[in-house]
């Protein structure tokens, strides 16, 4: 069974207008977040074995942040097609990118990333449900099981919502710093 991770890039600075969006960093807050999703994918053994990640700045950022906990070899994919893009375009890189692998973490943007999990999910507690529809803030993760065996096969409505991870609430609960920006 195929488990898909959706992971929101972490928080971006602002600080320089000048950049295209292509190219804006994480801020302070998002440099916290990014470490803080990696220890709890690894503490609650979500460890992908591929990740398919955007080429944009914040969501490579992103990444790197979280590399450091998940200590295992796996396949990274980068791609462009990840950026600027529609939910139909994020099912295409998943069936595409998918692959092998058990479990695929997907590095992106809003709002296609929160997108395409409200098409996927179909099943699942509609309190998690809700909150997705309502606001997939930056650095949340989204659990997503499907009972088809290969990736290419997956469709919308056709996931099982697990989870819906917020760095806010494991910040609260890690003891780390409040959000403060």
């Amino acid at each position: 069974m195929p488990r898909l991770l959706l992971l929101r890039h972490a928080k971006s600075s602002w600080d320089a207008p000048q950049l295209a969006d292509f190219d804006r960093p994480l801020n302070s807050r998002g440099r916290r977040s990014a470490p803080l999703m990696g220890r709890h994918i690894a503490a609650h053994a979500l460890v992908p074995d591929r990740i398919v990640c955007s080429t944009a700045r914040r969501t490579r950022e992103t990444l790197a942040g979280l590399l450091p906990y998940l200590a295992t070899e796996m396949d990274i994919r980068m791609t462009r097609d990840l950026y600027d893009s529609s939910a139909s375009d994020y099912l295409d890189v998943i069936r595409a990118f998918g692959g092998s692998a058990r479990t695929l973490l997907v590095i992106g943007h809003n709002p296609a990333l929160q997108e395409t999990a409200i098409d996927l999910v179909g099943t699942g507690n509609p309190t998690i449900v809700d909150q997705i529809t309502s606001e997939f803030p930056t650095a949340a993760l989204a659990i997503i099981d499907f009972p088809e065996k290969k990736w290419s096969e997956i469709h919308p409505k056709g996931g099982r919502i697990v989870s819906f991870f917020q760095p806010r609430e494991l910040e609260s609960v890690d003891g780390g710093p409040a959000e403060d920006e």
